[in-house]
């Protein structure tokens, strides 16, 4: 018998042809390019992130005035530049200076003059200063509170208050920069007759008559002295450098 050729049947095999080939890498190299693109933005933007930080935190900020503590020096609302070198080069300012610095944590009228320290009349501070907690309060500066003052007592000086005037060294110190009318009292402040210890500073605001500084919460220790005011840049009509 004649065997029957019957046809075999035929097994289809699909194979990509050159130019679905290329167009499949063109799709895989576009994917990957965007992926690379994106990494790269988000690299960005961290070094951007990081060294605003680092200039913020060592160099300079921009800040407004938001209390009356300095009037009529600084009027709430006016804006200003702080020079932040002078924390990271640990340098004293100079009596005269309008200054930051960290609220501190307790302060004592004079009711409470046997509370206050009186023979080491240095702030207290308890704010975290490592870790997380201590970054996110002295970095980014989330929950903490800045007081601005000018500088009048330096180390190793014997500040006194009396008779409504300041007392450096027994000598009256001359203030220019306040108005006549102004009389600086103890504003129910426990510490208006100290030596300043070594390596702080006593601060008080212009405003003597309206202003919680050193009379109260006692000397600043270098470390938390923020800033130095540099310039005002608003309003416009008294943009440049504060007179002493």
């Amino acid at each position: 018998m004649e065997e029957e050729n019957k046809p075999l049947e035929s097994e289809e095999i699909v194979n990509d042809s050159p130019e679905v080939v290329e167009e499949n890498n063109e799709n895989q190299k576009e994917t990957v390019n965007k992926v690379k693109e994106i990494i790269e933005w988000i690299i960005c933007i961290i070094i951007a992130v990081i060294l605003a930080l680092l200039f913020r935190y060592y160099v300079g900020v921009p800040t407004v005035v938001k209390n009356v503590s300095m009037q009529p020096t600084l009027l709430e609302g006016q804006r200003l530049i702080l020079n932040r070198w002078v924390r990271t080069t640990s340098k004293m300012p100079e009596r005269g200076d309008i200054i930051t610095v960290e609220e501190p944590d307790e302060n004592y009228l004079l009711i409470e003059e046997e509370k206050a320290n009186l023979a080491n009349p240095i702030a207290i501070y308890n704010s975290p200063n490592s870790g997380f907690e201590g970054f996110v309060y002295n970095v980014l500066e989330i929950g903490k509170t800045s007081f601005i003052k000018r500088v009048i007592g330096l180390p190793g000086e014997h500040v006194e208050i009396k008779d409504g005037k300041v007392y450096i060294n027994d000598k009256e110190l001359d203030e220019p920069y306040l108005n006549d009318s102004v009389i600086t009292e103890s504003a129910q402040g426990a510490f208006t007759n100290i030596v300043v210890p070594q390596g702080t500073v006593f601060i008080m605001g212009d405003n003597r008559g309206n202003s919680t500084d050193s009379r109260h919460f006692g000397c600043i220790p270098l470390n938390k002295i923020e800033s130095k005011v540099l310039v005002r840049f608003w309003p416009l009509n008294l943009a440049g450098k504060i007179d002493k």
